[in-house]
């Protein structure tokens, strides 16, 4: 046995290995307290948004999209007419569609891909129809139907959704009962 140990009797060893223990489990703390109280660096993602790496949008609530859905299905009925109606958002994905009584079943996907159209170009469809004449291959892009019955939904001139009418018997009914709609959530 080593002549050290012989001088200290087991009770000091243990003691003085726990006293050892001790101080070093103290030092690691004071250090590892050290690091949480020195200020991080920011991650990537809030640098970036402090920088302006993002945007803030509009979107209309269900609330407002239903409603806007109703107002256009209440004027289409009024005339006696029987159409669908779709809201999309920003993104053009769906928010909320009312199939009317009696409304035919080619008008769902029409009054969607309408209200699509609509805000994707911040435009009336009847108006995106004349652009055809000037660039015929729009049509071509997926999704979109360039026949009168959507407009868009705006706030601070941005578009924010559309509307989509389809089903009456004229492209300019399906507009002016999509306007109502876009009318309602304007109030």
């Amino acid at each position: 046995m080593n002549p050290v140990h012989k001088k200290f009797s087991r009770r000091a060893r243990v003691a003085t290995g726990g006293a050892v223990l001790a101080v070093v489990a103290l030092a690691g703390f004071g250090a590892v307290s050290a690091n949480a109280s020195a200020p991080a660096a920011k991650p990537a993602a809030t640098a970036a948004a402090s920088a302006g790496a993002t945007t803030t949008s509009t979107h209309l609530t269900i609330d407002a999209a239903t409603k806007a859905a109703q107002a256009a299905l209440d004027a289409a009925e009024k005339e006696n007419q029987r159409v669908t109606v779709a809201v999309v958002d920003r993104n053009g994905n769906t928010i909320v569609t009312l199939r009317g009584d009696g409304a035919g079943p080619q008008s769902y996907e029409s009054a969607e891909r309408k209200a699509f159209t609509a805000v994707s170009w911040n435009a009336p469809t009847s108006q995106l129809v004349e652009r055809l004449q000037q660039a015929p291959n729009l049509k071509d892009i997926p999704g979109t139907l360039f026949l009168a019955g959507g407009v868009p939904v705006t706030a601070g001139n941005a578009p924010i959704a559309g509307i989509g009418v389809a089903g009456a018997p004229s492209g300019a009914l399906d507009e002016k009962f999509a306007q109502a709609g876009a009318d309602a959530v304007a109030r």
